[in-house]
């Protein structure tokens, strides 16, 4: 890939973005925010899909796949990367990604529950 400006800044803003996230405690706050903005979401994708019952199992469908997609893509890389025996710190996009996925996905359960009662 070229270096253009556009590249170099993206770089760039990434390796701060890595080095502002490596202290533990904010690590952690970026994990809870992540999780948290993935259970709004799944709250909101499903009160608005259930407003049409049209919606409801195409907006399920997406989910589904979206998060089986988006599990086959993080914990595939994790084994590839602990196939090396090196020690290698989890990526903090990945983190951010997977846990936003779980949210997600408890949020559907709790709807889910909310649904059954």
């Amino acid at each position: 890939m070229q270096r253009t400006r556009l590249n170099s800044l993206a770089d760039n803003t990434g390796a701060r973005l890595e080095i502002l996230f490596s202290n533990p405690w904010r690590r952690i706050a970026l994990s809870l925010i992540s999780i948290l903005l993935g259970f709004f979401m799944g709250s909101a994708i499903v009160t608005t899909a259930g407003q049409d019952a049209v919606w409801d199992v195409p907006a399920a469908i997406v989910l589904l796949t979206c998060t089986e997609l988006a599990s086959k893509f993080v914990y595939s890389r994790r084994n590839r990367q602990s196939a090396t025996s090196l020690p290698v710190r989890r990526s903090l996009y990945l983190d951010v990604f997977n846990l936003f996925k779980i949210g997600l996905t408890y949020s559907l359960f709790l709807e889910a529950f909310k649904l059954g009662s």
